[in-house]
Order: structure tokens, then sequence, then C-alpha cells
């Protein structure tokens, strides 16, 4: 709804007094001198000289709504009163949000969803809150506001690995971990770490439009909107691949290959070529994994001769993440570094091309010496997961 325009149209005796007040201003305020510029300028009488509320509210760093009350009052109430305006005309609206409405609110939010929803959205909450009459109306943006003074987001979910309380199985691997972590660095006795990270192969359907920069235009010399890359939406299925993390964290080294599979000979040949390729002359290789069917000592006989078999059983000393634990394992860490450095949201079409990519990045880090700053340690452990061991019997 527009604003109603007030008029002022001063007498020259008002405008003899406003300008005595502008140009000496002596025993006025600076808001009663303002105010008297301001009618002197909105003066409907001298159409040429008069001023919009816009440009007025530019000279005097105010709002326009401020220049429409000094107007407003002029014409209801006289020139005196315009003056010395100090009070609001009408009272301040009252917040409709109370600390109790409030709490109603978060605890809603952060309640299950009502049946047939996946999860509360603004406008559910706006209206579940009416409905309840914990307030008569609001709307969906306050509600917005109100969770995000409150850091509520129910729109997010956080995909975590939750172990149960009590749990001395996780306690175990997970100290034993740890333990391995806080060793210093021995040449005869490297720690490396493993982890496997399956892949889809995609192809393009349609060529991508590259991103563009930001042109200037020759004319006004402003910059253009420069164009975004696009993809099509549409891609081919190309079959699937597993990418094989090792990683030294101390030495800063890392070794990543892609195969067709992740079967049992798969990690074997993989342990196989470490082993040999790596770390031919060491005395043992402590190796932390996690707990796949695959990643264990038969695998070796399933794929070898028992002589090979045996002596990289001998070779290799296991250790094990506890389950719903993986993030104890730094290869997941590499894993996910090279997720976001290399292969972001490149659709990759044969084995081949991702060997490519991978082996690039492998070569760039390790150029780079790259390695890892564990900080989480068994003192950590005791103090920050204390849910996650068993009482115990003795002590």
């Amino acid at each position: 709804m527009p604003k109603k325009i007030y008029e002022v149209n001063l007498t020259p005796e008002e405008i003899e007094h406003l300008k005595a007040i502008t140009h000496k201003g002596a025993n006025a305020s600076a808001k009663t001198i303002m105010h008297a510029n301001i009618l002197l300028n909105t003066n409907d009488g001298l159409l040429e000289r008069k001023k919009d509320n816009r440009e007025l509210a530019e000279i005097f760093d105010i709002s326009p709504n401020t220049i429409n009350q000094v107007r407003k009052t002029y014409a209801t109430e006289g020139l005196q009163a315009a003056l010395n305006r100090k009070t609001r005309l009408t009272p301040p609206n009252i917040s409709k949000i109370t600390g109790d409405f409030e709490a109603h609110v978060v605890a809603t939010a952060l309640s299950p969803a009502p049946k047939g929803k996946a999860r509360w959205t603004l406008r559910l909450l706006a209206e579940h809150c009416m409905e309840k009459e914990y307030i008569i109306s609001i709307s969906h943006s306050a509600i917005g506001d109100m969770l995000n003074t409150n850091q509520v987001k129910p729109h997010l979910s956080k995909y975590w690995c939750i172990s149960k309380e009590n749990d001395a199985h996780f306690v175990t691997h997970m100290e034993d971990v740890l333990g391995i972590y806080k060793r210093e660095y021995n040449p005869r006795l490297p720690v490396i770490c493993m982890d496997e990270k399956p892949v889809q192969l995609l192809g393009e359907i349609r060529e991508r439009i590259s991103a563009k920069p930001l042109r200037t235009d020759a004319d006004t010399e402003l910059p253009k909107p420069g164009v975004v890359e696009k993809i099509d939406s549409e891609y081919i299925r190309c079959g699937t691949a597993s990418i094989f993390m090792f990683t030294e964290p101390l030495g800063g080294w890392r070794h990543v290959t892609a195969l067709k599979t992740r079967k049992k000979g798969d990690f074997a040949l993989m342990m196989h070529q470490i082993s040999e390729r790596y770390y031919p002359d060491v005395e043992k290789i402590v190796l932390v994994a996690d707990n796949l069917n695959t990643h264990n000592k038969v695998s070796f006989y399933e794929t070898f001769s028992p002589n090979i078999a045996y002596q990289l059983a001998q070779k290799f000393e296991f250790h094990y993440t506890p389950k719903h634990g993986s993030w104890l394992n730094i290869a997941e860490t590499e894993l996910s570094s090279l997720s976001i450095q290399c292969l972001g949201n490149q659709r990759i079409n044969c084995i081949e091309e991702l060997n490519e990519l991978i082996t690039a990045w492998e070569i760039d880090r390790n150029t780079r010496q790259k390695g890892v700053n564990w900080q989480f340690t068994t003192e950590d452990a005791r103090i920050k997961l204390k849910r996650l061991y068993p009482t115990p019997l003795f002590t």
C-alpha cells in the first residue's frame, strides 16, 4: 500500500523563521536544524527548488521514512511540533518472538518430522506454530532467521560412524592403532596404511562447455559476466573400478592405483607389489587396514603358491581399525584428498584414464613430501571417548 503524501505549504513567516534556524542555529539542536532544512527543501510552494525524499535522505544520511514523518507532523500538528519531533507518532511494534516461543520452535525443529514428511521445513514449522497457537501469525522467513540465530539446521544431517557404548572390541582396536601411530619413524619397520574406494566410470553424452573468463566491454570498460562450465546431466555408465591407496604417513609417501575389481586376488597382488617394489629389504611391514573380508593373510594363500604366500604372511603385520572406526585409518584421509584434489566432478570413462590421473596426483604429492601430522592420541581417546570404554571389573 503506497504511503500517504502530506503537503508542506510554508507561509512567508515560517520560511523566514526556518531560515533563521538554519543560518544562525542559535539555541537550536542539530535535530531541529535538520528538520528545518527538510521542511525548507520539501516546500510544495517552491516546486522548482523542491527535492524529493530520496535526495534529502542521501544528503542528510537518513531514511526517506524519517523525512516523510517530519512532513506528516507539520501537516497534522504544525511547525513547532515538526521542528521538535522527538517521539514516535505510533507505538513501536512489539516483537512476536518471545523466549517461550523460540524454545517451542527449536524443540519442534529438533523433534521427528510429522508422518508423511521427510523433515521439518520452514513453512511446515510456521504452519505448525500457528496450528498449536504458539503465535497468531508468523512467516517462514522469520522462522528461518530465528533458527539461524540459534545455529539450528534441521535440513542438514551429518553421516558418521557411530559406535555403541561400552564397546570393548572398538576400544581394543582403537588403542592398538593409536599405539602404532605413536611410534617413531623406523625405516626397517615402516608403518603403512591402506584403504579402498569404489569409483563409477562415466562417459559424457555431450561435450562440456568450458568456463570462460570475464570479458571487458571496449565501450564502457566494464566487465561483462563470464560463462560458467556447463555439464549435461545425462551420462553413460562405463562400469566400475576400485582405487587402492597405500600411504606411509611418517615417510610422506603414498601409492595409488585403480583395478577393475577388489577381490582377494587383487588385494594379494597389490600387497606383493608393495612388498617387492617399495619395501624389498625391510624386516617387517606394519599394515593398518579395515576389517574387509579380503584384508587378511588368507588372500595370500588363495592367490600365490605356498612359498610366496608364507613369505608375505611373515613380512606383513596386520592391525585392524575397529568397525565403525574407519576414521582411524590415515589412508582414508589420503583418499579424501584424492577425491577433492584430483577426481572432483570429472567424468572418467575408462580405467586407463583413471590411472593416468591418479598417478599424476601421486607423483605431485610425493614430490611435495606431503606428510600427516596425526594429533589424536590414546590419552585423548580415554577422555573424549570415555563412553566407549567398559566399566573395569578391577581398578
